[in-house]
């Protein structure tokens, strides 16, 4: 059983301003935390507890949560 992604507004929000190309990148990567949300390259953010990030085109950076034992991931904020 996969994680449920959840997705903050302000991230929908900053998801349109993009090309819709960008827009099909990042929501991909996105909804591949479902099935890992601790891919190769993720990083754990230093001073939290549950924040990680990862790399998406080389420019872009997704910021999540995870809560394990509700199998839930988060996504708080994309960006450069």
């Amino acid at each position: 059983m996969g994680y449920e992604v959840i997705v903050k507004p302000t991230v929908l929000r900053y998801l349109r301003k993009l090309d819709k190309d960008l827009q099909q990148l990042i929501v991909d990567s996105i909804d591949s935390l479902s099935d890992n949300p601790r891919p190769d390259g993720c990083k754990k953010l230093k001073g939290e507890t549950d924040l990680y990030r990862i790399r998406i085109a080389g420019i872009y950076r997704a910021v999540y949560e995870i809560k394990d034992k509700q199998l839930v991931v988060t996504v708080t904020k994309v960006g450069h």
